[in-house]
């Protein structure tokens, strides 16, 4: 045991445990044990002037007298002491340095133990900012730093919070009014922010939510209607717009969501110290009361929520024009957060920690501190140049006749960016993504020698959704030339994955036909044919929960589609 170890353990200051010797002048550490007597002469302990008591000097707390002089001096009028017999004048100091050095050591352990409670309780009081919500199996658990994420950014129209009150419709539930679905590639190369249009026509699933008093309440479905309906309206929770997103993209699952109100927009740029925008001409919105000059301007609080409010300035009035400004918004919030201006100023980033958390709602699976900021740090690791943010891509809702107020999801270019996405493909030029397409650009399934007009093959449902085969079935006549297909309706088991089976001498024309479906070769199993209705051998597709329609690849696609408006979180870009 230390010297610090034993005098705590028997209720001994450790410096009391450092004494002088007067025979060698030195000090010498004591660790008799308690009650002992030694058979050694117990060395006096030196003890400051002060001490002095009737002509000698007490040992405080000894009770013991020492001599009226210290080591080094003489009684007044005393011989000097003879040559060769001078003790050392600084052997004290040594003693002082040691005890010094003992209570300064002592000091700075309780000063680093502070520190880390301070930090701990900080970071407490921190988790005690962040609201959360139950949504179920919608969410993960967790948060893996080893995969790619997908977060699904939603900010609400709900008027909470001091000075909202004013703005547009006061009795609003909190409806999903802005929608970012953020996916971060599993290499950290890239990430991709696709934004959700709130007047985007949707069907919006049942959703099962959690109650206050424990009990989970699934809330009916409703058919062809906004998806901003998908938050709020009766009784919906984030769970219910994850779903939908699920729903819309073909299988895009968000991992979790982060929720925001008006708020959050004020104070975060607050904490920054402003955001950087750009203009191309002046606004003077009296409807979201912007009032900005063309060019650059910094802004924050109230000025930075009109500029994501305002729709009537910019372009067509609507809210596809408005989203482009949200996204350059958030890109500028993102340069400025990542800046050493922010990340090399204490003050700046307690301000952030603090905004950050009284802003966010979160599930469950991301409500400790440490998770988000895991989060924060997998972000940072993307490029500015390389995180890309594009919409939707959408047309004109042919249900609302001559004007048009909302809008329905592309069907020719929306699966490929969603395809894009949900195989962790980049918007962006990033050469290790460059690498893997040219691998993979040989496909062992091209090449084949079969006309389609060749293909034997009969058709059946075996997960997809319903009527898949019928659809199938006459896109391949009508559109491949596949003419000598048949459907049989419903496979007999669920398989979640689409097979064509196929005998050997049938090979050729397997390639054919998955070349023309984009079925990956995975899909491909030898085996045997079975007679069509002709009593001909013909192949067997079965299409499984994985198949998303007649003409949309299963195959992952190596490079991501050209997307209208995207842009990337580097470039400056103007309003207009």
């Amino acid at each position: 045991m230390d010297a610090q170890g034993r005098g705590r353990a028997d209720n001994i200051d450790p410096a009391d445990q450092w004494v002088l010797n007067p025979d060698t002048g030195e000090y010498e550490l004591r660790l008799a044990p308690p009650g002992a007597q030694s058979s050694v002469p117990r060395p006096r302990r030196a003890t400051p002037v002060d001490g002095v008591q009737g002509g000698t000097r007490t040992a405080p707390g000894r009770g013991e007298p020492a001599p009226d002089v210290l080591p080094g001096q003489r009684r007044r009028g005393a011989p000097p002491e003879p040559p060769g017999r001078r003790r050392g004048r600084t052997k004290p100091k040594k003693g002082k340095a040691k005890k010094i050095l003992l209570w300064t050591g002592g000091s700075m352990a309780f000063v680093l133990v502070a520190v880390t409670a301070a930090g701990y309780f900080y970071l407490q009081h921190l988790e005690g900012n962040v609201a959360t919500t139950d949504v179920g199996d919608a969410a993960k658990n967790g948060f893996s730093k080893d995969e790619a994420f997908n977060i699904l950014i939603i900010g609400t129209d709900k008027r909470t919070g001091k000075g909202n009150e004013g703005y547009g419709d006061k009795g609003s539930v909190g409806h999903a009014d802005t929608n970012i679905l953020l996916h971060v590639s599993k290499d950290r190369t890239n990430a991709t922010a696709l934004s959700i249009p709130r007047d985007l026509i949707v069907n919006v699933p049942d959703c099962p939510t959690k109650q206050p008093d424990g009990t989970t309440k699934v809330i009916p479905g409703t058919q062809n209607v906004r998806f901003n309906t998908s938050l709020g309206q009766d009784g919906r929770d984030p769970g219910c717009t994850m779903r939908t997103v699920k729903e819309i993209t073909g299988g895009i699952e968000p991992d979790h969501f982060m929720m925001l109100d008006f708020n959050a927009v004020k104070t975060l740029t607050t904490a920054v110290g402003g955001v950087e925008v750009c203009l191309k001409h002046a606004v003077n919105d009296p409807k979201s009361h912007l009032d900005l000059p063309a060019g650059p301007s910094k802004i924050e609080g109230e000025q930075a929520l009109a500029f994501v409010r305002t729709r009537h300035s910019w372009g067509n009035h609507g809210d596809l024009d408005r989203i482009k400004v949200q996204q350059q918004f958030m890109a500028s919030l993102m340069r400025k957060m990542s800046s050493s201006d922010t990340l090399t100023d204490p003050s700046k980033l307690l301000d952030l920690a603090e905004a950050a958390t009284k802003a966010l709602t979160v599930d469950t699976g991301l409500h400790k501190v440490s998770t988000l900021k895991d989060v924060a740090l997998e972000l940072k690791k993307v490029p500015t140049k390389n995180i890309t943010f594009l919409t939707v891509p959408v047309v004109d809702n042919p249900a609302d006749g001559v004007v048009h107020k909302t809008v329905i999801v592309d069907p020719n270019k929306g699966p490929e960016v969603f395809a894009a996405i949900k195989n962790d493909v980049s918007f962006t030029t990033v050469k290790k993504k460059q690498q893997a397409a040219k691998a993979t650009a040989d496909n062992p399934l091209k090449g084949s020698r079969s006309a389609a007009s060749d293909i034997r093959v009969d058709i059946y449902n075996g997960g997809a959704p319903t009527g898949s085969a019928q659809t199938t079935l006459s896109w391949l006549q009508n559109n491949e030339g596949v003419t000598k297909s048949s459907q049989l309706g419903n496979a007999g088991k669920t398989l979640s994955k689409t097979t064509l089976e196929y005998s050997p001498d049938q090979a050729d024309q397997a390639r054919k036909l998955a070349d023309i479906m984009g079925l990956p070769a995975s899909a491909l199993k030898p085996g045997k044919s079975e007679k069509n209705d002709q009593g001909l051998p013909a192949m067997v597709l079965t299409l499984g929960q994985d198949f998303q329609g007649p003409g949309t690849p299963l195959t992952a696609p190596t490079k991501a589609p050209d997307v209208d408006n995207k842009s990337t979180a580097d470039k400056v870009q103007c309003a207009s």
